[in-house]
């Protein structure tokens, strides 16, 4: 087996690249080796950030329409989760909060942190 190729992340290019390699190794068992090659660079991309961006903190709908985007998900596949269609619609559209149910069920399924997830944010009038 082939070691993956780890470099420092110099620039926006090798930010963007370790971006792309975390979203698809997401699901990868801690302890393996995808779960450690997740491990090194999730701790590459931290230290990258820090030094050059300021990050607001993530909104909860906004982290689960990044997942979405980043494992090529439908609104079909949130129903596990988040119930029908018309809550997966009303939790997207931001007329209804997560609960702490489907917290605990995004957490568990897709990995997502639990922290970030519980934040307030803004609902649609």
């Amino acid at each position: 087996m082939t070691q993956p190729e780890i470099r420092p992340i110099r620039d926006a290019a090798d930010h963007e690249a370790a971006l792309d390699r975390i979203a698809s190794l997401m699901a990868a068992e801690p302890g393996t080796a995808e779960g450690d090659e997740l491990d090194v660079l999730v701790t590459l991309v931290e230290a990258y950030e820090s030094r050059n961006h300021t990050i607001e903190a993530a909104d909860p709908v906004a982290l689960i329409e990044h997942l979405m985007e980043a494992r090529a998900l439908t609104r079909a596949d949130l129903r596990p989760v988040l119930g029908s269609s018309g809550r997966v619609s009303e939790i997207l559209n931001r007329r209804r909060p997560l609960t702490i149910a489907m917290i605990r069920g995004l957490h568990e399924r897709f990995g997502l942190p639990a922290e970030v997830l519980i934040r307030e944010y803004p609902l649609a009038g």
